[in-house]
């Protein structure tokens, strides 16, 4: 492919690597890559991204391509386990590397989404420093107290975090609460960072009420506009499915709870059921994931309030979605929560009946009192986390220092 596309001339070329690419089809850092190409507001910069591809995915010698303007690197990637991870983020470093020597690129700067190869950046230092290129890395939240992992994986995604902070030139976390942990945990390495929000997409669906795909999911799970709580998330002990299905069967709504998560093989959906016994409750119901933007914005939407039970990482993407969109928000007291909500969103704990009073409490709640807190919490995602906003913070970092 030809790189020459651009009109201007190219005053800062950003390789970005450690998400899964673009276009997007997965999670939050994969949509923050899409947004942030897409909004491009400097044409100063050029932003070169690494994709992850399996062994179905690529030939050979797979080609570059362009979207968003971006030019786009698939790597191949072994099918080796949890290893993969680490595998594609080191190999992209040092494809990215390779690339800036050879094309003598100057003043780059690589952008690494979290810390999986912080072992690894020790090695490649120098020779970034050498090429006169810049290491940023967005840390992410705190992927080592994720229960799904064992001791060892835990001992080095903290052991990875502290290599990355040492040797970043800069750190950019999507959370207040990461980057206050950032600086005070390792402050000996004196980490510059930033606080950058993550983005929300807060338009309606383009689905009209009557659309026979929003009728026909409608029938399929017996619902009805305003006569369910909503969750969005992944199916893992740390987002608090256990507490949220529990405390939901305590309380009196007569309401459903939808809960849209991944189900596939998952030993904590079958740990769950064995434990709760929540398909004996008519109001539960495990909808699997749904991959309809537009279906999945018109389900959200028509949601009476929504419930968000995540417990680790910085600002999820899921919650902003719902705040943006729902005037209720039931929210898991912890600070990265805390912080984006404030007086937008209702708060429940981890002790028994703290959630099942608030959702028979908010059942009940006057129009009025709703549409204060909804009101509240539109502001609160207009005034901080729109991806324009969001984008021109970032190209202030890339095209700074």
């Amino acid at each position: 492919m030809k790189e020459d596309r651009q009109d201007n001339p190219v005053c800062k070329s950003v390789f970005i690597l450690g998400t899964k690419g673009i276009p997007a089809k997965y999670g939050g850092f994969e949509t923050f890559v899409e947004k942030l190409t897409l909004n491009r507001q400097d044409t100063r910069i050029q932003y070169h991204v690494y994709c992850q591809r399996t062994a179905g995915e690529y030939r050979k010698d797979p080609e570059a391509y362009w979207h968003n303007g971006a030019i786009c690197f698939p790597v191949p990637v072994p099918e080796i386990g949890p290893a993969k991870a680490v595998w594609y983020d080191w190999h992209a470093l040092k494809l990215a590397i390779q690339y800036i020597e050879r094309k003598q690129v100057e003043n780059a700067v690589i952008f690494l989404c979290a810390c999986r190869i912080g072992p690894f950046l020790k090695m490649n230092r120098r020779k970034i420093k050498a090429l006169g290129a810049r290491l940023i890395i967005n840390p992410d939240g705190h992927e080592w107290l994720r229960a799904k992992w064992n001791r060892f994986v835990k001992w080095y995604w903290r052991f990875s975090e502290r290599l990355s902070v040492k040797y970043a030139d800069f750190l950019v976390c999507d959370s207040a609460h990461i980057e206050k942990y950032i600086r005070e945990n390792y402050k000996k390495y004196a980490p510059e960072t930033a606080f950058i929000a993550y983005g929300s997409e807060t338009a309606p669906s383009k689905l009209a009420d009557d659309d026979e795909k929003i009728r026909a999911w409608y029938r399929k799970w017996g619902l009805e506009p305003q006569g369910y709580y909503i969750n969005i998330g992944r199916l893992v002990p740390e987002n608090n499915y256990e507490t949220m299905v529990r405390e939901f069967m305590a309380s009196g709504t007569e309401r459903k709870l939808v809960l849209a998560a991944t189900i596939g093989k998952n030993k904590f959906y079958e740990k769950l059921k064995r434990e709760l016994g929540f398909e004996k409750d008519h109001r539960i119901l495990f909808v699997d994931g749904i991959y309809d933007e537009e279906l999945l914005k018109k389900i959200r939407g028509n949601a009476y309030g929504y419930i968000h039970g995540h417990s680790v990482g910085g600002t999820n993407p899921s919650l902003l979605e719902a705040l943006g969109t729902l005037d209720l928000n039931l929210l898991y007291d912890v600070g990265f929560n805390r912080e984006v909500g404030e007086d937008g969103a209702k708060y429940w704990t981890l002790e028994r009946g703290s959630l099942s009073s608030l959702i028979n409490e908010v059942d009940r709640m006057p129009y009025e009192e709703k549409r204060k807190l909804g009101e509240a919490a539109h502001r609160r995602i207009a005034e901080h986390y729109t991806w324009e906003s969001i984008t021109k913070k970032y190209e202030d970092v890339f095209l700074g220092g």
